[in-house]
């Protein structure tokens, strides 16, 4: 008994260590189990195979096909409900995926490297995009998958207006790569970055059939493709979507 007491504290660092390293275990398998797309990197590979099981047993995400095209570039499209949102189109996607996102969020700190190594492209929204869409059709041209969300911000189902912003228009026209188009449904706490990352859900994200950059040539095409991400339509009318 006085042994135990003299070594109290001794003792309480060898069980954090060995939780530490039961964990560290732990998500190791986890991340091994899940991962099956290659970001290039075992960090990221690791970072994926956490992130999609996160989605498939915290969220619960129902993962339906959706397979992206097997190759070259494409722009993928999705509403944007919360701070969720990145992970479950990672989760959903059977390639990496490069996401478009605001320049003060891609210097968030302690988040800049992941966001950084995962190819994830600053759009300064002060006056210098041009720039992020450069970038953003070099990696086209390249063959890969470019995310954004064309709300340009979280915007909830019921709110007004469904018109989203005109740079998918741009993008899509600058490069011509096909438009794969997605919507998310079922997470709790939408409208909050943080909340829903520890609520746990029932989501889906939903696949809706390709669009080509010539659908952008109707007048109300960004409002149409708006009510379609939101849900206040099941389809669009202009122009019959490309397998």
């Amino acid at each position: 008994m006085d042994w135990l007491q003299t070594n109290i504290t001794l003792i309480i660092w060898l069980l954090v260590i060995l939780a530490v390293f039961l964990l560290g275990y732990y998500l190791k398998v986890k991340a091994k189990k899940y991962n099956h797309v290659d970001w290039g990197s075992c960090k990221l590979n690791f970072v994926d195979g956490l992130c999609r099981a996160y989605c498939v047993k915290f969220h619960r995400l129902k993962l339906e096909k959706f397979d992206l095209p097997k190759s070259g570039g494409a722009i993928l499209v999705s509403n944007h409900v919360s701070g969720v949102d990145p992970l479950l189109l990672i989760a959903a996607c059977d390639r990496p995926i490069r996401f478009m996102i605001a320049k003060e969020e891609y210097e968030r700190f302690g988040l800049n490297w992941l966001f950084k190594g995962a190819g994830c492209i600053p759009v300064d929204r002060t006056g210098r995009a041009d720039i992020a869409f450069r970038q953003s059709k070099r990696a086209l041209d390249k063959g890969e998958i470019i995310a954004l969300f064309p709300h340009g911000k979280i915007h909830l189902d019921d709110v007004k207006p469904y018109r989203v912003k005109a740079g998918i228009k741009r993008l899509a026209q600058l490069t011509q790569k096909p438009i794969v188009v997605a919507r998310i449904t079922g997470v709790r706490g939408q409208g909050s970055v943080f909340k829903p990352l520890f609520m746990r859900s029932h989501t889906e994200v939903i696949r809706f059939p390709n669009i080509s950059y010539q659908y952008f040539e109707h007048d109300d095409s960004l409002q149409e493709l708006g009510e379609l991400l939101l849900g206040h339509r099941q389809e669009l009318s202009k122009l019959a979507p490309l397998d």
